[in-house]
């Protein structure tokens, strides 16, 4: 009988890294547990977080009070699946970890743009709020031409620079994930936000749009506060 063997981890090519959007949701059980194991299991969770280092910075968001099926999320950037896939499985081996499900979970890498060549990757400014859907295209329009491709997303990016308190990212989940594109957006101002979707879909690009849903909005607090939040 041959053993199966791990290969080591590979690095990625120069412009690609990881992303993750993980939201999780709490079980009910768990705010009916005694107080003191309650505060054990979240110092014990809160722990873990901080013991990532440099190779996987997460960053916590709540979602308390803006979606009913999950309850909060972790991003997080990394250069290593290996990195990701150990820092999940140290959450899940926690005290409170036992407790979490994860309804939603996006996986994608960021990449140079097909169109303008550019990065696609900027680091996280910190906004107050996130917001993140997953994003694919109708098959009919990869059946464009390039140059008619670049045309549309040209006249797309523009309608969204006139935003410019809110910062995009887009990541790309071809072959790894569900969806095509991970995107997610930054600001102080959900206001702004929501008129960039609403001048978005008046874009050629939009008509070329499969699917944008579900929609997260998560606020940005501290892991500590993130936690607090789920309950007394």
């Amino acid at each position: 009988m041959t053993l199966q063997t791990t290969a080591p981890a590979v690095k990625q090519k120069a412009g690609y890294r990881y992303v993750k959007y993980t939201f999780f949701k709490v079980d009910p059980a768990w705010r009916k547990l005694p107080v003191q194991e309650r505060e054990s299991s979240k110092k014990q969770f809160l722990s873990s977080l901080s013991e990532t280092g440099d190779k996987i910075r997460p960053r916590s968001y709540s979602l308390v009070g803006t979606r009913g099926d999950v309850d909060f999320m972790l991003w997080t950037i990394t250069d290593s699946l290996e990195t990701l896939q150990g820092f999940h499985s140290d959450l899940l081996k926690t005290e409170l970890g036992k407790y979490l499900s994860t309804p939603y979970s996006y996986l994608a890498m960021l990449r140079p743009s097909e169109y303008f060549g550019r990065p696609s990757e900027k680091e996280p400014v910190g906004s107050k709020y996130l917001f993140v859907y997953p994003f694919t295209k109708k098959r009919e329009w990869y059946s464009l031409p390039f140059e008619e491709r670049r045309r549309i997303m040209k006249d797309h990016v523009q309608a969204g620079q006139k935003y410019p308190s809110v910062t995009i990212h887009t990541s790309y989940s071809f072959g790894i994930d569900d969806y095509e594109f991970i995107l997610s957006f930054e600001t102080d101002h959900p206001e702004d936000f929501l008129n960039l979707v609403m001048d978005l879909r008046t874009t050629e690009a939009s008509k070329y749009t499969a699917l944008e849903t579900p929609i997260f909005t998560c606020v940005n607090v501290e892991p500590e506060r993130m936690l607090d939040l789920l309950g007394p």
